[in-house]
Order: C-alpha cells, then sequence, then structure tokens
C-alpha cells in the first residue's frame, strides 16, 4: 500500500460559477448559461461625493483627490472598468491640489473610461436657485470640461437632490445636454411610476430621463443586492437598464470586489448581460430605437417632487445668505458691463467667476436645503460672504465712475443724491437714506427742484449727534438706470396725500387699498381694493394668521406631506404707530409666544396699491415650527407657484410644496373674479390649504416662517432625551412680504418683477458737485415691463481678439403665455426684437461692433447649433 507521499497528486476540477467562495480573477470569460435572461443592465461605476454634508468642505476637498486615486488604479487594474464622474467642482478640486492625477485623469477621458457627466459644477438643489443660478451652473461647468479635456457632458446627472423643478429640461437642453438621471422622488414618493420617459418643461424643451432605481451607491462587497432591488424597481420591459454601483456619500468609488463580483455574475448569467458602461452608452442605445421606440414613452410635463420638504424651510440663514449673494452678484454683473461699455479697461471677468463659484458651490443639495452640520454654516455664511462683498466692490466702483461723470451744476443749498436701479424696467419706490449735517432735517427735490414725496425716518445711529439723521422719499428711477435728487435743509413741505391711518393703527388705507387690522390679534383681516370693492380676505375675520407647532420631524422632513396643520396662536403683545406722513405710513404688530416673538411691520404708500410687510423673528423655541398663515374668502381658488424661470400651477391639498418668491391663490368672491399673490424674500417653503384644513374654515396660503430641527437630524435616529443637540434658526431673522390683491389674474401684479424689486432695491448714494457729459437722469437696457424680462446682462465669457467683450442678455417669458418683445439697449445703442414661447429663456450676445450682428446664444454662450472652437 503506498503513503499518502507516494499517491500522485490529484488533478483540480474547473470551478464552477457560484454567487460564493473564492474564485481566480483571470478565468477566461465563457459563454453565460442560454437560461440567462435576455436583457442588458449597464453597470454604472460613480462615487457620489457630497464635498459637504457631515463633514465640512475641506474634508470633501482631500476625499475627491482619494476618490479619484482609487477610480484610476481601478483601471490600471481593470481593462474594462469604466468610471462615470459628475460635480465638476471636484475635478478643479484635484486640477489644483494635484496635477499629476489630473493629467491622469485627462488620459483616460480622452480614451474613454472615464467619463465626465453632470456637466454642473455640483449637484445642486433643484427647486431654491434662481433660474439665473442654474444657468450659470452649466456655464461655469461645461466650459471647465471643455476647456481641460474638449469636450462637454451631453448627459445631466442629479442623483441625490430632494425634487426637480419643471423648468429643469429647458435648462439643460441650453447646457447642450439630452438626457438627465435622477434618483428622488422614489416610486413611494410620487405619482411618476416610469423608469425611462421624456421631461418636458413649458417651453416644450425636452430631455430623455431616467430615474435611478433603488440608490446611485451600493456596498463595497458584491453587487448582488444592489442590482436585485434595483430590478424590484426598474421597467424590465425596456430591455436595457442602468444600475449604479460604488461605494458613496463619502466617495470611495468602485472596489476590486464590486468589479470581480460583475464579473461573476456576468458569466453565471444570473441577472442578464452585466456590462461596464455609461450613462451616455444607455441613453445612445435608447435613442437608436428610432421614433417608433420613442413615441410611446411617457411625457412628463410636471415638476419631480416629493422628497425631503423640510429642507425648503430648513436653516433660514443659508436660504437668505443665498438670496443676497445671488441678487448682488446679478447685479454687479449688470453694472460692470455699463462700466466697460463708459470705457473701463476690464471686465472683471475672474472676480465674478469667484464670486458666482462661492454661489453655486453653496447651492449643493446638502448645503442650501439645511441638511448639513452645523460648523458647514459658517463656511457657507463666509463663502457667500465673499461673493457679496466682490459684488459691492465691482458695484460701488461702477456706481462712482458712472457718478462722477453726470453732471451735477454747483448748488452749495443742497446735496445731491444719486440713486441707482439695478432692474431692465422704471422702477418708483421708496429709497431710505441716512444723511449728515442737517440737524433740522431735510426735504429732497428731484434734478428739476420739484419737491418729492419724503418724510423724516428714524437714524440708523443711535448717537447725541442731531447732524445725523434719515429721510424716506419716493424715487421714480429709470430702467436700468440712475436718477438725480438733491436734499435741502428743512422739513419736507406739507403735501396732499390719500394717506390715513387710524389713532389706534387698525386701518390704514390710501386711495386704492384698505388695510384693516384685528386689535385683538394684530391680524389682517382686509385688503380691500375700492376701485371694485373687492377684498381677497373677504369673510375671515378670527381665523388665525400664525400658528406655532411641535415639530418632531428631522431636519429633512422625511415622510412628511404637510406641515398645514393647527397650531397655537401667537399673543398679540401690542400694535404701534411708527410713522404716518405724506410718503407712507408704518404700523407695527408685535406678537409673542413661549420665548419667542414676531415683529411684522406693515408698511403702505400713499399710491400703493399692494401692503408690504417687514417681519423680524426672534425664534427661541426648539423642535417647533412658525407658519404664517394668509386666509382668503375665495371661492374654487386655484394656486400657482412661481418656480426657476417660469411658473407652475399646482393643486389646492395644503402639501409643502418649494416656490421661488411668490405663490399666487385665485378664485372668486360672491362671482367676482379675485385673488392674493404673497411676495416673500427669502423663504421658499410654502403650502396652498384648502378650506376646513389647516385650522381654518377658508383656503389659504401658508409660509413656513421657521422651523428648528436639530441640525443633520436623519429619521429614524431616535434622539437621546438626556442628549445634547444644537438646533436650528436660533435667533433674530429678517425678511419681507408684499401682499398684493387683485382681480383675479396674478400676471396684472408682474409678483416676479416686484419680487426682484424686493428682493434687491434701489442703491442711492451721495455725490459731489461736477461737470459732466452724462444725463441727470439715464437708463442703459429697457425690457418693457411686459411680459418678458430681462434676467441677466453681462460680458461675454469669450473675448474676440481685438477689443472688450461683448454684451451677453439673456430674457424669459414670465406669463406662461406666447408673446413678442422688444428688448431696448441704449448704453450700445442697439435692440433686440423676437417670439417667445411660454416661459422660453433666450440668450443673446451682443457685439460692441455697431456693424456685427446680434447672434442669439445658448446659456453656454455659443450660437446656436454650432461647436465650440
Amino acid at each position: 500500500m503506498s503513503t499518502p507521499a507516494e499517491r500522485a497528486p490529484i488533478e483540480r476540477a474547473p470551478i464552477a460559477n457560484a454567487p460564493s467562495g473564492e474564485q481566480p480573477g483571470d478565468l477566461t470569460p465563457a459563454a453565460r448559461p442560454v437560461a440567462t435572461p435576455d436583457r442588458t443592465l449597464h453597470m454604472i461605476g460613480n462615487a457620489h461625493l457630497d464635498p459637504v454634508w457631515l463633514w465640512p468642505w475641506q474634508e470633501g476637498y482631500q476625499e475627491a483627490r482619494a476618490t479619484f486615486a482609487s477610480a484610476l488604479d481601478r483601471m490600471d487594474e481593470y481593462p474594462d472598468f469604466i468610471f462615470t464622474c459628475d460635480q465638476i467642482v471636484l475635478l478643479s478640486w484635484v486640477e489644483e491640489q494635484d496635477p499629476q492625477m489630473f493629467a491622469r485623469i485627462a488620459l483616460r477621458v480622452a480614451e474613454g473610461r472615464w467619463v465626465n457627466v453632470g456637466g454642473w459644477w455640483v449637484e445642486p438643489d433643484c427647486n431654491m436657485p434662481m433660474g439665473e443660478s442654474f444657468a450659470r451652473q452649466g456655464l461655469y461647468g461645461q466650459r471647465y470640461l471643455q476647456s481641460r479635456f474638449g469636450k462637454i457632458s451631453t448627459v445631466g446627472m442629479n442623483v441625490d437632490p430632494f425634487g426637480h423643478s419643471a423648468s429643469l429640461p429647458q435648462i439643460l437642453q441650453g447646457h447642450r445636454i439630452d438626457s438627465y438621471c435622477f434618483m428622488r422622488p422614489g416610486p413611494h414618493e410620487g405619482d411618476l411610476e416610469e423608469t425611462l420617459f421624456h421631461w418636458e418643461s413649458a417651453d416644450g424643451s425636452r430631455v430623455l430621463a431616467y430615474r435611478i432605481p433603488f440608490e446611485y451607491c451600493s456596498p463595497p462587497g458584491d453587487v448582488s443586492g444592489q442590482t436585485e432591488k434595483a430590478l424590484g424597481q426598474l421597467d424590465r420591459t425596456l430591455g436595457e437598464m442602468m444600475v449604479f454601483y460604488g461605494v458613496g456619500n463619502h466617495g470611495g468609488g468602485p472596489t476590486k470586489a464590486n468589479i470581480d463580483s460583475i464579473h461573476r455574475y456576468d458569466r453565471m448569467g444570473t441577472f442578464g448581460r452585466m456590462a461596464m458602461s455609461s450613462p451616455r452608452v444607455y441613453f445612445d442605445e435608447m435613442l437608436s430605437r428610432g421614433e417608433g421606440f420613442l413615441d410611446n414613452l411617457v411625457v412628463r410635463r410636471d415638476d419631480l417632487q416629493h422628497h425631503a420638504p423640510g429642507c425648503y424651510s430648513a436653516h433660514s440663514g443659508i436660504k437668505a445668505w443665498q438670496r443676497r449673494a445671488q441678487h448682488a452678484v446679478l447685479s454687479a454683473e449688470r453694472w460692470a458691463a455699463v462700466d466697460v461699455v463708459l470705457g473701463a479697461e476690464d471686465y472683471p471677468r475672474e472676480d465674478l467667476e469667484r464670486a458666482w463659484k462661492q454661489i453655486l458651490f453653496n447651492q449643493f443639495h446638502d448645503i442650501l436645503p439645511g441638511s448639513a452640520i452645523e460648523p458647514s454654516y459658517d463656511d457657507a455664511r463666509d463663502q457667500l460672504g465673499e461673493a457679496v462683498a466682490i459684488a459691492k466692490r465691482i458695484i460701488t466702483r461702477a456706481h462712482n465712475r458712472i457718478a462722477r461723470r453726470i453732471d451735477i451744476p454747483m448748488d452749495a443749498a443742497t446735496q445731491p443724491i444719486v440713486v441707482f436701479n439695478p432692474h431692465p424696467w422704471p422702477v418708483s419706490t421708496d429709497v431710505d437714506f441716512q444723511f449728515g449735517v442737517q440737524p433740522h432735517g431735510v426735504r429732497v427735490v428731484d434734478h428739476g427742484g420739484v419737491e418729492v414725496f419724503s418724510q423724516a425716518t428714524q437714524s440708523s445711529a443711535t448717537t447725541g449727534d442731531r447732524g445725523r439723521g434719515a429721510v424716506t422719499f419716493r424715487a421714480d428711477v429709470p430702467a436700468f438706470g440712475y436718477a438725480v435728487y438733491r436734499l435741502l435743509p428743512g422739513p419736507a413741505i406739507p403735501q396732499t396725500s390719500s394717506l390715513s391711518v387710524s389713532a389706534d393703527g387698525t386701518v390704514i388705507e390710501n386711495a386704492h387699498l384698505r388695510v384693516e387690522l384685528d386689535p385683538r390679534t394684530g391680524d389682517v383681516i382686509a385688503l380691500r381694493d375700492k376701485a371694485t370693492g373687492l377684498d381677497p380676505l373677504h369673510g375671515t375675520k378670527g381665523q388665525p394668521r400664525t400658528a406655532v407647532c411641535d415639530d418632531p420631524t428631522d431636519t429633512w422632513g422625511h415622510r412628511v406631506i404637510s406641515y398645514a396643520w393647527p397650531g397655537a396662536a401667537m399673543t398679540l403683545d401690542r400694535i404701534v404707530v411708527r410713522e404716518t406722513g405724506p410718503l407712507r405710513s408704518r404700523v407695527r404688530v408685535e406678537r409673542s409666544w413661549g420665548a419667542s416673538t414676531l415683529i411684522e411691520e406693515y408698511l403702505l404708500d400713499h399710491d400703493a396699491r399692494e401692503v408690504r410687510v417687514d417681519v423680524t423673528i426672534d425664534w427661541r423655541e426648539k423642535a417647533h415650527l412658525l407658519k404664517l398663515r394668509f386666509p382668503v374668502g375665495l371661492d374654487d381658488p386655484s394656486a400657482t407657484y412661481e418656480i426657476p424661470y417660469g411658473t407652475i400651477e399646482r393643486p389646492v391639498d395644503g402639501a409643502e410644496e418649494p416656490a421661488q418668491s411668490w405663490v399666487d391663490l385665485t378664485g372668486t368672491v360672491d362671482g367676482a373674479p379675485a385673488g392674493l399673490t404673497v411676495v416673500a424674500t427669502t423663504k421658499h417653503g410654502w403650502d396652498v390649504s384648502p378650506a376646513g384644513s389647516a385650522g381654518l374654515e377658508t383656503s389659504s396660503i401658508g409660509i413656513t416662517a421657521v422651523r428648528s430641527p436639530v441640525y443633520s437630524w436623519h429619521d429614524p435616529r431616535l434622539l437621546d432625551p438626556e442628549g445634547i443637540y444644537s438646533f436650528q434658526d436660533q435667533g433674530i431673522q429678517r425678511f419681507s412680504l408684499e401682499l398684493i390683491p387683485h382681480a383675479g389674474d396674478w400676471r396684472t401684479s408682474q409678483p416676479t418683477r416686484r419680487a426682484a424689486v424686493l428682493g434687491a432695491p434701489v442703491r442711492a448714494q451721495q455725490e459731489s458737485f461736477h461737470s459732466g457729459d452724462l444725463p441727470a437722469r439715464n437708463n442703459f437696457a429697457d425690457d418693457g415691463s411686459d411680459a418678458v424680462m430681462i434676467t441677466a446682462i453681462k460680458g461675454s465669457e469669450d473675448v474676440p481678439d481685438a477689443g472688450a467683450a461683448d454684451i451677453i442678455v439673456r430674457a424669459v417669458e414670465t406669463t406662461g403665455r406666447a408673446t413678442s418683445a422688444r428688448l431696448e439697449l441704449p448704453f450700445v445703442d442697439r435692440a433686440i426684437e423676437g417670439e417667445f414661447r411660454p416661459h422660453q429663456v433666450r440668450t443673446f450676445r451682443v457685439p460692441l461692433d455697431p456693424d456685427a450682428d446680434i447672434v442669439e446664444v445658448d446659456l453656454l454662450e455659443w450660437p446656436l447649433g454650432e461647436q465650440p472652437e
């Protein structure tokens, strides 16, 4: 008998496919079993990286380098591996900190295995930024890709935002993107059932959209669980589908175990054919099927909601800082363009780009929605402060260069003031101005010496110096231009005004509008249009306008449909008449609840058809929310919300919805058409609730003014009753509202323009006497004050070989109706005429050379249909 040592070695049998156990990595690909399901899974290797979330941006900065290094290493190890990358800011970070790695990336891009998608600077929140911010996401993102790699992205990818505005297809098309990947809302969060569908905006622009099934990232091990759950949500009749894999959120990307398991399951035929792929390859396959296939896809003409509606109101600070920065930089662009045309040597392109990139970065979907950790908001405040500071320097420099050229004759008894209007339509507005060396007050005259409405107001300087004071005066300023006024010593000469206010401050009225406050509660209970007799608040007396609710929902508001619940009304502390005069009246209403206070100051001008409300909240409640509610006495109401570059009608159902700056409710009062539009400067969480809900007998518009959840608290984690936590929105915040009654069509009150003026007021500056070549009143651009509104005037990103930058002008149709428009540009002695589809955005490049043609361009500032050089 032979010993074991003397026996011949046993030959190892061929290895069988199995879902577990070790397998050599160099197995020769074998034919899949005949029983393999007849479908192709496009396996999309990616590394979703939140540059900020539960960590600060500095940690995201390092992780971008680590994640990209891992992706490059996987490419070296697996010749078929393809990596999909979005968020251009990550590429820019790696380029500046590790040029050698960036060079490796460029080689892989050229090879086709590193695929850049998205085309936007970050994955932003897709509800709250202005339309112009979305335009700039692609302007800077796509131009970066073109300049570094010679090609842009044609696939949009926003996997993690919490909802998607209905206007995005037009914006994507403007960025030369024809398809869009997203994940939320999921199948359980809305009425969207399709995996692949056409998404169409109001102007008719379309993209092919794909909802990512289950998740955009995966655990580091094998991909079977990810794939099975994805297949459970996919429309498998498509035959081709994308499954995303790779460690994400804090980056990481595809692992060896991920890739090995894909090879294994492909050999086994478990799920079908599994191919290393990219979104572009998938969409090209779908598009290649032709019109017969594409025509059968569902067309979605709506926004994609809802997920995490608490994010529309979480962290009031970031919402306010963002709005302020966006308005400031848009204004800076406009004045810088004028400055160049008037002779300045350079357009401050680099400064503006730096400011915009701070804004765009802080629109990331875990910053602007308020879902990041508390220290992240210190960084956001500083970064957005930098953007505002850059804008202020540009504006101040341009205004002073313009002002020094205005012909202002010497008059030693006066002090010249120049009021600048950043809006491309005429603005008639109250200007609050602080002055010095006038102990007996001032009156105000225009450039021709005609006295304008004015009245003394409270100075911001609380000192014993009687020479420091304040005045509010009416300025009528030309479209995107300026007007000269003069301060004269001594109080204003009395002027006839229809404005009056009752002794107790509960009735303010002028020739057009009667505003009534309830003396018991301080609630506004009437907004009666004197010409028509209509009052949209008819019959709402006694219904509370404030609702404080205990809010145990997490930071995101997961699984929340509505915050429109009955709440505790705040207690009226006092009503104070702060101002009465020929120009305006101001009544202050002070309320409190618990340790918190709410101050509303109602301002009515002598000629106003709306009332402004300046709101100050000092919030000291934890895990509570405050709704400001505006009940209306309307029958059969319909609701319209402003969205980026457009409007949308939504049901009157109490759902928490996002809006840009205004919401309207229109119906009838005693059979006559009537409505109420509410404009807000920095609030994005709204509801329109039907009668019998929200604790009210009538329909109402609600604004979520403040929520105070714990920072980055993600349900279902339970808070420790004995734990120590930091709560959002503790302290003082300020914003403004306008309440606009109308006779049944919100378009007549032009709420989009009103919101722009409320959010970006005119600027007044003191000036000296001097001769000049510019008149006392001037305008540089005028969009006609009708349906089409200019949203941007800026220097072009591309500069001609000789001369200064051309001028870029962008405009949008604001009413949802097709129309024609004429855009006057007197500062370059040009005009633009054209047709606009409903909510269409059009962009034009205006050469400074008067003999050169005006050219229509896309949002990337490239001529339509032409490829960049």
